[in-house]
């Protein structure tokens, strides 16, 4: 085994693979950019070493200098963990001919599952079932949508080099086609460097099941069983769990065996994932289930496989890495109990899913079930990276008892001022039709209106806000207050209190029982801030406006939510918009926002440019009520 790591990656996945490297004394080295400077995975590693400036481009997409700080700080291995360099051939060369320890499968195969129309030819001569559609080199627009028509809409687009749900799009109609295809294009070419695509044919009720595979060096490959990870929002996973709920053991076996078959036909070696698309119109059926593509990395869901097997899959990593055989024979991996994962990610879902920035003011994250997060409290969200901040992972005997603990844990994230998908998320794990199994990729789009939905505080959250600001007044008061005392006193009745507080531009009047409530919040200029479901409530007792804030998309004023990059206009000065009509893209946190109009209106002025970087508040577009 190897003396030292080099983890060439930041925020939880660094921090995980760490923990195991502590557990097995081997030595943590850390990189990191200057926005990471104070990062948690700098603190948690023994050495860090600087290699660019904030941009991914610049510094953790620079394998050079990642191989550079892993020679200056004497590490002997690098793990790439997951994203940014994890699947890039080249870079697993250059490590190797540096003389370094490559965690991870041969380039080889890395290259043969890196474009996703050149590995299902490969999975195809292989034996594998694939999913019908175009794989062609011709990328013109015009064959692309003559071969969608031939498919027939509703058709996916797929960024040939894709991953992690980027460069994907749904498209329901030919109409619609041109405008995907070019968005999806984008989004490929700064993901990946490549903008060529593939079409597959949209199956109406999906599931997506994948399988974790291992192989070593001696040429023996095991499979852990499989994952669901149905739960999608824009083609990226929100829940995962193992095992897949309504998987008979013979379709287990069938979808088990071709992912085996699929890792030994590119001689794989490590950890990797074989996903499959299944058709759930008629339950799980083993010919139902076709190759998607492989992931040559740990994936972000790996923790509900260990918890169901009771491994340690980055072990497995180092293990494997280092030229021994792997720890366990098939016939010696079992299952036990359910378990479920939910990605706390620093969005906010009542504003489409918008990234969140800031300082972690407050963060908390509950101790009931596993929690897998990569940041602290105090630490600093910025635009640069994924705005994934956490993961939740419950494990119990059965599913039900795993998916109640689960929305119990995500009800007790406390995150502020930066907001979070986590009451978002206890409502996926509440839904009737997801607790009874009946899964598919649609279904939070089916659900998003009542998913996003913007919650309300419960009359507790609203009394313990109230009774927070009665006692700031007296601390501030500095000392006791006889009339403050006689908190609702009335002659011959039960004392009642009530207090007015607003709760955004909403004006409360509040009744407040004779004992404060227990709900926990924080304080911090003038306002009180109550954690409940997964929500921060933040309550003042005085208008916002009074605060001179305002300036919202209610005034046709239409700002940029997050700092970020234009990259698609839809409009111009002059142009008549209806309500929710797009008026231009943003790329932020490697993803793609269509800011849109909150009524219907006149474009009276446009200031946003094509392909100008754009700072938060910054106004884009003026509109006009109609």
């Amino acid at each position: 085994m190897f003396r030292s790591v080099l983890v060439a990656n930041r925020g939880e996945i660094a921090r995980r693979v760490f923990a195991t490297a502590r557990r097995l004394d081997i030595e943590t080295v850390a990189v990191f950019s200057e926005a990471d400077r104070d990062a948690a995975h700098v603190r948690d590693a023994d050495k860090a070493v600087l290699i660019g400036p904030a941009a991914a481009r610049d510094s953790y997409l620079k394998g050079d200098r990642v191989i550079a700080a892993a020679k200056a700080a004497g590490a002997e291995a690098i793990h790439p963990g997951y994203g940014f360099l994890s699947e890039n051939a080249e870079f697993a060369e250059a490590v190797m001919a540096a003389g370094l320890i490559w965690i991870g499968p041969p380039p080889s195969a890395i290259r043969a599952m890196g474009l996703k129309d050149a590995a299902k030819d490969l999975m195809q001569k292989a034996g594998v079932p694939v999913t019908p559609g175009y794989l062609g080199e011709d990328q013109s627009p015009a064959r692309l949508k003559k071969e969608a028509e031939a498919i027939g809409f509703p058709v996916l687009i797929k960024a040939v080099a894709g991953g992690g749900g980027k460069g994907m799009r749904l498209v329901e109609s030919a109409e619609a086609f041109d405008a995907a295809l070019a968005s999806c294009q984008r989004e490929a070419a700064a993901s990946f460097g490549d903008d060529r695509v593939l079409l597959e044919t949209y199956v109406t009720r999906p599931r997506h099941i994948e399988v974790q595979v291992f192989g070593d060096s001696q040429g023996n490959v095991v499979h852990l069983f499989e994952r669901d990870c149905s739960l999608q929002r824009r083609h990226q996973k929100v829940i995962e769990e193992a095992p897949a709920p309504g998987m008979s053991d013979a379709t287990r076996a069938a979808v088990t065996d071709a992912a085996v078959k699929a890792a030994k036909a590119v001689g794989y070696v490590g950890a990797g994932t074989v996903e499959f698309i299944a058709d759930a119109s008629d339950g799980l059926k083993g010919d139902r289930i076709w190759f998607m593509e492989m992931n040559t990395r740990l994936q972000v869901e790996h923790p509900v496989t260990e918890m169901v097997t009771g491994l340690d899959l980055v072990e497995w990593q180092f293990r494997v890495a280092a030229g021994e055989p792997l720890p366990l024979a098939q016939d010696e991996i079992t299952l036990n109990g359910h378990a479920v994962e939910a990605r706390l990610y620093a969005e906010n879902p009542a504003t489409g899913f918008l990234p969140s920035i800031g300082r972690l003011a407050s963060f908390s994250l509950p101790t009931n079930v596993r929690a897998d997060s990569g940041v602290d409290e105090g630490d600093h969200i910025t635009p640069f990276y994924d705005p994934m901040i956490a993961k939740l992972i419950a494990h119990a005997p059965t599913r039900d008892q795993a998916i109640a603990d689960l929305a119990e844990a995500c009800a007790d994230v406390e995150v502020w001022p930066v907001k979070t998908n986590a009451g978002f998320l206890v409502r996926c794990l509440e839904t009737p039709a997801f607790i009874a199994g009946s899964i598919d990729t649609g279904l939070i789009g089916r659900d998003m209106e009542t998913l996003t939905a913007p919650a309300e505080p419960s009359a507790e959250a609203l009394a313990t806000a109230g009774w927070a600001f009665r006692e700031a007044v007296e601390r501030r008061a500095g000392e006791a207050i006889p009339w403050v005392e006689l908190k609702g006193f009335r002659l011959n009745a039960d004392p009642v209190t009530t207090t007015r507080l607003f709760h955004g531009d909403k004006a409360l009047e509040v009744e407040m029982p004779a004992e404060p409530s227990r709900f926990i919040h924080v304080e911090s200029d003038e306002a009180i801030v109550v954690f409940e479901g997964g929500e921060a409530f933040t309550f003042r007792d005085h208008p916002p406006a009074a605060d001179g804030e305002g300036g919202t998309a209610g005034d046709g004023a239409i700002r940029a939510p997050m700092p970020g990059k234009v990259t698609g206009l839809s409009v111009k000065a002059g142009d008549r918009v209806s309500k929710g009509q797009p008026l231009l893209t943003l790329e932020a946190m490697k993803m793609e926002h269509a800011l849109t109009a909150p009524f219907d209106g006149v474009v009276a002025d446009l200031a946003a440019e094509l392909g100008a970087q754009v700072s938060e508040g910054t106004v884009l577009v003026k509109l006009d009520a109609a």
